[in-house]
């Protein structure tokens, strides 16, 4: 009985793969009816496309198998010694016999000039290494830079064709999760064979059969030298004035065992704590203020974080998977960060309101000392028939900042600590049932602290906050622990082509925001500033919730609808200022998601979605609390609630074996809220009151990029073209006005192979911002900036790589000089290979410039920030490679 339902077993699986796939099958033989051994075969459809592909066996038979629909398609048979021979292919269940006509082939002299090639298969798109490298290259990120279609950001951020990448996997396995930078950054490019674009990619085995996902993640797979021992590098660097930079990679990717490893640390303005970039993931639903209170609003000039930042930090990165089975793995993330900081800006801004403009004039010098620890456990059981994964997460961040301030001539200095703690654990287990359906549960659990304090001495506007007295200080005291939960249950029936999912769950949101603002007299009294600056608020925001989803897959046409019902309830207490209220509500928010496959490689999507949305404590405490140093930000309104309507559009090209991307974009959205912002401005200070009025946003996007290959010039070009436009309100000093928002965008590069020993890039961006309104002042704001950036690397004598390297910015707007930077740095190093040692001597800002200026524009509003910077640094570094 039991041979009979393996036999039975495996004959269904045989069926159901036969179902999904066809099949031609035939033989190629000579003139003399001789089999011709390992000839190319390819089915190709009437546009030349192929759609399979493969080798005759030892009998000179073939089999191709596809997926795709045609009427109209072709075998062709081809290989040395031999005419091309294609045939046509009149129905699917007949075996083809191809006869090849013997051809003497004079072979000419053939100059390699290095082409590269993308092979495809299936949904895996594979880039050889290799073939984009260059001999001056470091790591596996200095290469995907030059791949056509994948685009990397200064962040890290990795994406493919316009779309940001799922996740990054090492020989199919996700060491990195969400923080992948430290990845691209570290593994050397020599240690990876192939780059594989995964599209579809979906982690869980269990639902890959019936597979409806449309993320795209990246695979790097090692080469079999790389996996049998250790890898990395030790840097040490020290340079003028007073400079430092240390690294330490260590890397191994075994079957059983990963890890990446790193620490380092400098003080030449490279931020470590970039590593700890996450680049998805979200909160599970818990939506709480990252924080109340602030130093400044300094804002961030428009330069790369190196040539801006005076620090001294160090980070250790560590992150280690041990693999007990394919099904079972363990892995461990942990990293903490070091960091002091120093800052020096002067800032002028102007918000021009009707018959009158409010002007800032401010200096201001930080002193930041941020300190993060993150640790991650996960197990993780991943098989055909189950998975389980156990998230246990631990962050910790605490950030000290002491600063002197100068605004509109008023000095004061100020105190800033904060700290964050927050541990939460995520449990998913799925199962899928001897039907091929699937049961699913998940459950979500964190609690969190961030305790605030903000100390301002001496006293500052005491006409508001002392009776009009001079005072000594004050102090702003902010604490909000927060307890999450979020859990439901999910069956899935999978039929085919078509899947019906079924959620039932819940989440509960429990908050205490507790805040008070002292003053301290001369005399070093303490006292409350008022019983209104004090908030003892108790939340509870609760959801009850069901959807269902429906998600159709045929191959070419693809469609998900998603039916979501929700019971929300929310209740707010404050005893100290009488209020205690209630809401409930019930809302329906559905979505519809709509995929085309117009060709094998090309698809349209189409996608609308209506959401109503509850908001946050932020908006509902009524005492006043003391954001910074000139903003008193409080509330009088009931809960924020908002409705929104979005749709989008796009379109995805690609000739992966010409090496063309294309990707389309287009989406509209609107959204109506019953809440605003009023803020009352003054040249001192900035007072914001949440109140009741409903006011509607409006938002349009389009965009368009394009990367190809080309193949003469050895070159990678990437071109792009945005816009967005958005329309809203402000409420400023009582006067409504209406605001229309366009940022209009440019970009083009070019990353060339000029020839053996030299290479050049080059990218430029050009924005174009107006802000404007149709009121009666006929307020407008109209900036514009070019950022170039472009460098030129040699090689000398095989092992000396020079690089020199500029940027150029310019801004211009209306009513301001027009503003222009030129930064370069030059780069020589020397590799030395028995060694495994490279030297290296760097000059950044050869210019020695000092001083950045930058404006922004914001609505009505226009400033412009004044930025100390590091001058010219010069640096020697030693890099042993293992």
């Amino acid at each position: 009985m039991r041979a009979f339902i393996i036999i039975l077993a495996f004959f269904l699986f045989g069926f159901t793969s036969a179902f999904a796939q066809k099949q031609i099958k035939g033989k190629v033989r000579d003139a003399k009816g001789v089999p011709v051994v390992s000839a190319n075969i390819n089915l190709k459809d009437k546009e030349g496309n192929i759609l399979s592909f493969t080798r005759t066996d030892d009998k000179g038979n073939f089999i191709l198998s596809f997926t795709e629909e045609n009427k109209d398609l072709s075998i062709e048979a081809t290989t040395i010694g031999y005419e091309k021979k294609i045939i046509s292919v009149v129905e699917l269940n007949k075996s083809y016999d191809l006869v090849m006509v013997e051809s003497e082939t004079n072979l000419k002299t053939v100059v390699v000039k290095n082409r590269p090639s993308l092979t495809l298969n299936g949904d895996t798109l594979n880039y050889k290494t290799s073939d984009f490298a260059d001999k001056q290259d470091r790591s596996i990120g200095d290469v995907l830079k030059k791949m056509p279609g994948i685009e990397v950001s200064e962040d890290g951020k990795v994406s493919y064709n316009g779309k940001g990448i799922s996740a990054l996997y090492v020989d199919g396995d996700n060491i990195l999760d969400d923080k992948y930078s430290i990845g691209t950054k570290s593994i050397p490019h020599g240690a990876v064979d192939k780059v594989q674009v995964i599209e579809k990619d979906q982690p869980v085995k269990m639902l890959r059969k019936n597979n409806m996902s449309d993320d795209v993640a990246l695979n790097l797979v090692m080469k079999d030298e790389a996996k049998l021992k250790v890898l990395g590098d030790i840097r040490a660097g020290l340079g003028t004035p007073d400079r430092f930079d240390g690294n330490a990679n260590a890397m191994m990717f075994k079957k059983k065992i990963k890890f990446i490893n790193n620490i380092k640390g400098n003080n030449i303005g490279i931020d470590p704590g970039i590593d700890l970039t996450s680049f998805f993931g979200g909160n599970s639903g818990n939506d709480k203020p990252s924080g109340f209170l602030s130093a400044g609003a300094a804002g961030v000039p428009t330069l790369p974080q190196k040539r801006t930042l005076f620090n001294k930090a160090g980070l250790a990165n560590l992150n280690n998977l041990y693999k007990f089975s394919e099904d079972l793995q363990v892995k461990a993330n942990i990293a903490y960060l070091y960091d002091q900081r120093d800052q020096q800006y002067s800032k002028f801004s102007e918000t021009y309101l009707t018959g009158q403009t409010i002007t800032y004039n401010e200096v201001q010098q930080n002193a930041i000392n941020p300190q993060k620890l993150q640790a991650k456990l996960n197990v993780l059981a991943n098989a055909d028939k189950y998975y389980f994964s156990d998230n246990l997460v631990t962050n910790y961040s605490l950030s000290n900042t002491v600063s002197n301030v100068t605004t509109n001539g008023i000095g004061a200095n100020q105190a800033l600590n904060q700290k964050n703690f927050d541990i939460s654990n995520e449990l998913v287990y799925r199962k899928k049932l001897k039907s091929d359906n699937t049961f699913n549960f998940f459950s979500y659990v964190s609690r969190a602290t961030q305790p605030e304090v903000l100390n301002i001495t001496p006293g500052l506007n005491e006409a508001i906050l002392n009776n009009g007295n001079s005072f000594a200080g004050l102090n702003q005291y902010v604490k909000l622990p927060t307890w999450y939960t979020n859990n439901y249950t999910a069956f899935a029936f999978v039929n085919s082509k078509f899947t019906q999912t079924y959620r039932v769950g819940f989440n509960v949101q429990h908050q205490e925001l507790g805040s008070e603002l002292y003053r301290v007299q001369n005399n070093q009294s303490t006292e409350l500033v008022s019983a209104q600056m004090t908030n003892n608020l108790e939340w509870l925001k609760t959801k009850l919730y069901t959807d269902a989803t429906y998600e159709y897959n045929s191959g070419k046409f693809k469609a998900s609808l998603g039916l979501p019902i929700s019971y929300n309830y929310i209740s707010y207490s404050d005893e100290t200022k009488d209020l205690d209220k209630n809401l409930n509500r019930i809302f329906v928010n559905p979505s519809l998601s709509l995929k085309y496959q117009t060709g094998i490689e090309n698809y349209v999507t189409a996608n609308y979605s209506y959401n109503n949305n509850l908001g946050g404590i932020d908006d509902v405490y009524r005492g006043t609390i003391l954001k910074n140093y000139r903003s008193l930000f409080a509330n009088d309104a009931p809960i924020t609630e908002s409705k929104s309507q979005s749709v989008g559009a796009g379109f995805n090209f690609r000739k992966a074996m010409q090496m063309l991307f294309l990707n389309l974009n287009a989406s509209y959205s609107t959204s109506t809220v019953n809440t605003i912002s009023s803020y009352n401005l003054a040249n001192n200070i900035q007072q914001r009151v949440v109140i009741s009025l409903p006011n509607d946003m409006k938002s349009l996007a389009f965009s368009a990029n394009a990367s190809k290959y080309l193949f003469d010039l050895r070159s990678t070009v990437n071109v792009g073209a945005s816009f967005n436009q958005s329309t809203f309100e402000q409420l400023q000093n009582n006067v409504l006005l209406p605001f229309t928002s366009q940022s209009t965008a440019y970009k083009g590069g070019i990353d060339s192979k000029i020839n053996n020993f030299i290479n050049w890039s080059y990218n430029a961006t050009y924005v174009i911002s107006t802000n404007k309104t149709t009121s009666a002042s006929a307020i407008k704001n109209n900036n514009q900036q070019l950022r170039q950036q472009s460098s030129i690397t040699a090689t000398a004598f095989k092992s000396v790589f020079m690089t020199l390297s500029a940027e150029h910015i310019f801004t211009h707007q209306t009513t301001q000089p027009n503003l222009k930077y030129l930064f370069a740095d030059f780069n020589i190093r020397y590799r030395m290979q028995k060694l495994k040692t490279d030297l290296e001597f760097g000059i950044t800002n050869l210019a020695n410039i000092k001083k950045f200026e930058a404006n922004y524009l914001s609505a009505n509003s226009f400033s412009s920030g004044t930025y100390y910077i590091p001058g010219r640094v010069a640096m020697m570094k030693a890099t042993f490679n293992f």
